[in-house]
């Protein structure tokens, strides 16, 4: 969504302020991607011909393919069906193909694959994540519910102002952000933005501004946006963290606007991207500043927006001998 008048000026560990621009955005239609090389996939040979008894185990790349649904590529877990041919798909593709089997045509009936629930009991399988990084290895039915909450996971893409469907490591999504999304990316952990808006008296529900930083060898999102909070518009700064939310909380920010003798400080720990924006924005996590309060420090005939945000990050440190944790403000 557009909004006009708005600008948004920035500068960084003291460097002189460039002017950052609102884009346009386009809706994604994407698969996963990653910064690093994926491995082929599995062909989709899942016949079980004729199962009455005990089966053999074989090896666990093939009882792997055996596993898999033929209609949605997925891996299979009970209850697997099976048509009288012996040709099996999971419970969730049984309803998308009205009861018929999409190898044979045969019709499917309620027949369970009891002897491949059994087999997959054997099998130990490495997470599905293991290309970007994950070493785990686990029970065939332990495996879904490490990989919903797996560190390597895939992160979604935080820019707000589109739905944007791209997902992938933090190395793409970084590249992904300053060449799809022309985000503008700073190095330092210092900031000083000046938000400016020409009628701040008509506020929509509306994504402004993002912005990367890179340091401590991490990146941080900061969010600056106006949006509705009940009857009133107010606008909010936050700051999220490109990584999971155990790494998140050993960093702290702090954010701070004002004039006029007066201003306002928030000081937390970043949120990891994990959790959306909305969720972020919703809680009211971050900086919020009411109208009055915004045009109050935007000084003049009270008909301009004219915001001044600053803010530094530091990584939390824990100390040896105190057991307390101690600032390590980047330099």
């Amino acid at each position: 969504m557009e909004l006009d008048g708005i600008d948004c000026v920035s500068s960084s560990d003291g460097l002189d302020e460039d002017e950052i621009h609102h884009h346009n955005l386009h809706h994604h239609r994407h698969q996963f991607s990653s910064s690093k090389p994926h491995n082929a996939g599995a062909n989709n040979n899942n016949n079980i011909n004729n199962v009455v008894g005990p089966v053999g185990i074989a090896p666990a790349t093939s009882v792997h393919e055996l596993l898999e649904c033929p209609v949605c590529t997925n891996s299979m877990y009970p209850p697997i069906h099976q048509c009288h041919n012996g040709h099996t798909l999971c419970s969730t593709c049984k309803t998308r193909v009205h009861n018929r089997c999409p190898t044979c045509r045969q019709e499917l009936g309620d027949i369970r694959c009891l002897a491949l629930e059994k087999v997959a009991e054997s099998l130990e399988l490495p997470c599905k994540y293991c290309n970007l990084g994950c070493p785990e290895i686990f029970p065939y039915y332990s495996k879904l519910k490490h990989e919903v909450v797996c560190n390597f996971r895939p992160y979604n893409c935080p820019y707000a102002g589109s739905e944007c469907s791209i997902v992938g490591d933090i190395p793409f999504l970084v590249s992904h952000l300053r060449d799809d999304h022309k985000v503008d990316m700073h190095t330092g952990c210092s900031f000083n933005h000046r938000y400016v808006k020409s009628n701040p008296h008509e506020v929509e529900n509306a994504t402004w501004m993002l912005t990367v930083f890179h340091c401590f060898g991490r990146y941080f999102c900061l969010h600056f946006e106006a949006f509705q909070l009940g009857m009133a518009p107010v606008y909010m700064a936050f700051l999220r963290f490109m990584g999971d939310e155990t790494e998140a909380r050993r960093y702290s920010y702090s954010l701070e606007v004002g004039a006029n003798g007066r201003k306002l400080i928030w000081e937390g720990s970043p949120r990891s991207i994990r959790d959306s924006h909305r969720k972020v924005r919703d809680s009211h996590d971050g900086l919020i500043i009411q109208r009055n309060m915004a045009l109050f420090f935007s000084g003049g005939d009270r008909k301009e927006l004219k915001l001044r945000v600053t803010g530094r990050i530091w990584k939390e440190q824990q100390s040896p001998e105190a057991s307390v944790c101690i600032p390590n403000v980047c330099s």
